[in-house]
């Protein structure tokens, strides 16, 4: 078994494509410009795609249902910053909307800062804390 990538599935595919490119700088590894694209995540690792949820639903048969909106999250996507105060800082310097603040977490060995993407998908950048 190889894992390959995550992937969300989202109802407004150009607009969560335009907030990760964008917004938040990604680049593009894969993109069929209406449905699903790629991310390169780090040199040669694309592990992180978007995919509309419209068209992927009916192979798992579910298309009657709806996407959850008003919920606790299921999952979030997280990356590792090299400085989470640079980058808060920085999206917000674009006009990003921040959930919280950059915080320690010394029980998690992180600080960690929070944002959504168009469709409320939580994102998480975070730094190790140095441990002495």
């Amino acid at each position: 078994m190889k894992f390959t990538n995550v992937r969300l599935l989202v109802k407004d595919y150009k607009k969560c494509f335009n907030f990760y490119t964008e917004k938040l700088g990604f680049e593009a590894a894969y993109d069929l410009g209406d449905c699903y694209a790629s991310f390169k995540v780090a040199d040669g690792i694309e592990g992180f795609a978007i995919f509309t949820s419209d068209l992927f639903a009916p192979i798992v048969g579910n298309a009657e249902k709806i996407q959850p909106v008003n919920c606790r999250e299921k999952s979030l996507v997280s990356f590792e910053v090299k400085n989470v105060d640079e980058i808060y800082r920085h999206f917000l310097s674009k006009g990003l909307t921040f959930v919280n603040e950059p915080i320690d977490i010394p029980d998690w060995g992180m600080r960690v800062v929070h944002l959504r993407d168009p469709e409320e998908n939580l994102i998480e950048f975070y730094t190790p804390l140095k441990m002495g």
